[in-house]
């Protein structure tokens, strides 16, 4: 995920991570239904991109505390969460 700079290739790479994550049967339902649920967001462009990233990254944190959450996972939702909120707020 390294070298992405544009907001574009941000977003392209955070949804390549949270769709791996919806599809892994090895997340419990409630993981992969929220990462659904952020990938619809994040591919909302009649939405702000500062509302799209905030909201995710709020929806990441609350599933990163999950306690049924594999760890593996848990590292792929930090990353995307760190990777999210390098997009600047004014764009």
């Amino acid at each position: 995920m390294l070298g992405a700079s544009k907001p574009e290739d941000v977003i392209k790479q955070c949804t390549q991570v949270l769709e791996h994550i919806a599809n892994d049967n090895s997340v419990p339902r409630n993981i992969r239904r929220s990462a659904n649920d952020i990938l619809a967001t994040l591919k909302n462009e009649a939405e702000p991109l500062f509302l799209r990233t905030s909201s995710s990254i709020s929806i990441l944190e609350d599933i990163s505390n999950d306690p049924n959450i594999p760890l593996h996972t848990r590292t792929l939702i930090w990353n995307v969460a760190s990777q999210l909120e390098t997009i600047p707020v004014d764009e």
